[in-house]
């Protein structure tokens, strides 16, 4: 099956996702998300299937260090597409799209939908 990973080269669970579905015997396209950014129209799509509460990471780093009104911008999806666009570090990782399903984190049901 193609996938399109969404991560963090830095991140350790992107890079046991990826090593687990390259194992699993999956073709997977990576995206670095600091490196190349995330499509816009991607963005909009995710967050419209899943919502802010899922795709936003409240507690990185990144988002402690935002203000409360950049905070006060996740709590609708199209505030949150434009504060992820702005900083993706705050997406929750890895976002993993196998056709039209789309997957994020690195979790035993993520695992076992995908077969890894």
């Amino acid at each position: 099956m193609q996938l399109t990973t969404y991560t963090l080269k830095t991140c350790d669970t992107c890079r046991k996702a990826l090593k687990a579905l390259e194992a699993a015997g999956h073709d997977v396209t990576n995206i670095d998300i600091r490196a190349d950014g995330v499509p816009p129209g991607a963005l909009s799509g995710w967050m419209a299937a899943l919502g802010p509460e899922v795709l936003v990471n409240t507690r990185s780093t990144t988002w402690r260090g935002l203000s409360e009104a950049e905070r006060a911008r996740a709590a609708t999806a199209e505030g949150a597409a434009a504060l992820l666009a702005e900083h993706p570090t705050l997406m929750k990782r890895p976002v993993i799209v196998a056709g039209e399903d789309v997957h994020v984190g690195w979790t035993p049901a993520v695992r076992g939908a995908l077969g890894a």
